[in-house]
């Protein structure tokens, strides 16, 4: 059979926005280590399933998600900053970024289509780790949790950055790994892709009939004529 990539061809568009963890940079691995590292620090078992629940979530939705698992008493606080701190360490050394990235965000800019990042991540975080990998500079705009009130799912994200862009979102195509981001998307009434990293499609999100992808490489070759 062969790969769904090889026999889609994308809708035209006018614009592309990009998640960024698991999306354009490859850290959802390393933050997966981190976040059992931590856990363990603090006293308390990640498993896989909770694990899983948070790719993709925003702070908010994070915190509910661990006291739900651990109560009360989980120090979200300390965990949170745990994280933030021994990301930035492993980081020092450059942000690695996901096969086809760079390839695909020049053509884009070859071909005058203006690009953004559209992320649950904060502002510092997000500059920072961009900035890490080489990318920060390649983008039009960065939208970050911090520029929202209301986080992914909700589609305010990537509404936000079509409107910066100055593109209908309806012109736009969406690249997302996690469940909530493809929601996101999906909502703003954009093209959207999921490009899986650490998190599958499941059948709620296949219904939306969305296009789900190997790889930027082969987002790129469906985007275009060659």
């Amino acid at each position: 059979m062969k790969p769904e990539s090889t026999i889609l061809r994308l809708a035209p568009f006018q614009a592309v926005i990009f998640d960024m963890d698991g999306t354009l940079l490859d850290t959802e691995s390393v933050f997966k280590t981190i976040v059992f590292e931590v856990c363990t620090e603090l006293g308390f078992a990640m498993t896989d399933a909770v694990h899983m629940s948070m790719v993709g979530s925003s702070h908010e939705r994070t915190s509910q998600l661990l006291i739900e698992a651990y109560g009360v008493t989980f120090p979200y606080t300390l965990f949170d900053e745990r994280c933030r701190v021994i990301m930035r360490e492993r980081s020092h050394a450059g942000v690695p970024v996901k096969p086809g990235a760079r390839e695909f965000i020049g053509e884009l800019r070859e071909r005058g289509i203006p690009t953004a990042v559209a992320t649950s991540s904060r502002n510092p975080h997000a500059r920072h780790h961009l900035g890490a990998a080489g990318l920060l500079d390649l983008f039009e705009t960065v939208v970050t949790r911090d520029d929202v009130v209301n986080p992914k799912p909700h589609p305010e994200p990537y509404l936000t950055a079509a409107r910066r862009l100055g593109v209908d979102p309806l012109a736009c195509l969406a690249l997302e790994d996690s469940h909530s981001g493809v929601r996101a998307a999906h909502a703003a009434g954009m093209q959207t892709v999921m490009v899986p990293d650490l998190v599958h499609p499941d059948e709620a999100i296949r219904a939306l009939g969305i296009a789900v992808m190997e790889s930027l490489d082969h987002v790129r070759l469906a985007a275009f004529e060659r």
